[in-house]
């Protein structure tokens, strides 16, 4: 029996548009003007440290991580403190109203019914986790937040890794069979079904149909209440 539902958000709760057309080009336009500016506050000087040892630079000077990170960003790369500077400045773009976070009718509809059947909500996405938690909480319905209960990014690993949806249930409490993972994405349905969950395919745009149960609406996803 399902007890916890696991979702991704681009392609499957909020359009993959929204992502590339909205948030890159707004964290590619301001990313240098940002690190010049911030790069001695400690969030940020974090990054840049880690950047510099992915490089096997230490003494790599500003300008070259900067021009990584945004190499990072055309290349669509899914690097973590790549992803935790983008969400820091994503911060600033929802704050000052820039955009909201596009969700889908039928995905807050459906994941507010969710949480008042006292099905616990989790969310998975290859985006930072405060970046997750901006995209829901100034989404275009308001603050959705209070709808879900975690929230995981790379650090657990990459999406398309099974070991990523073991470390995931070591964190819940439930077994791997009692979670719905919902994605657009079949190599990470398939990653989380070897990892033992159930799953669910959200057909939004031109996805190939996969072996997974899949529909184009969260309307049609009927559970059992725990």
């Amino acid at each position: 029996m399902i007890k916890a539902i696991l979702t991704d958000i681009e392609g499957t709760t909020s359009k993959i548009s929204f992502v590339h057309d909205v948030l890159f080009p707004f964290a590619r336009k301001h990313m240098a003007s940002f690190i010049q500016e911030h790069h001695q506050d400690e969030p940020v000087a974090e990054q840049i440290t880690a950047i510099k040892h992915l490089l096997g630079q230490s003494n790599a000077t500003l300008e070259t991580v900067i021009r990584t990170l945004e190499h990072w960003i055309d290349t669509d790369q899914k690097i973590t403190s790549l992803k935790a500077l983008q969400g820091m400045i994503w911060k600033r773009g929802y704050e000052t109203n820039a955009f909201t976070g596009h969700v889908y009718q039928d995905a807050f509809a459906q994941l507010t019914q969710w949480h008042q059947e006292k099905f616990e909500l989790y969310v998975y996405s290859s985006g930072s986790v405060a970046a997750q938690k901006l995209i829901f909480g100034y989404s275009d319905f308001g603050d959705m937040t209070p709808l879900f209960t975690g929230y995981f990014d790379t650090k657990v690993g990459l999406k398309q890794n099974r070991e990523s949806y073991q470390a995931i249930i070591t964190e819940l409490p439930y077994s791997p069979s009692e979670v719905l993972f919902l994605s657009d994405v079949v190599a990470e349905l398939d990653a989380a079904s070897d990892a033992g969950m159930q799953t669910y395919q959200l057909i939004r745009e031109n996805q190939d149909v996969s072996q997974h149960p899949h529909t184009d609406s969260f309307k049609n996803i009927i559970l059992n209440s725990p």
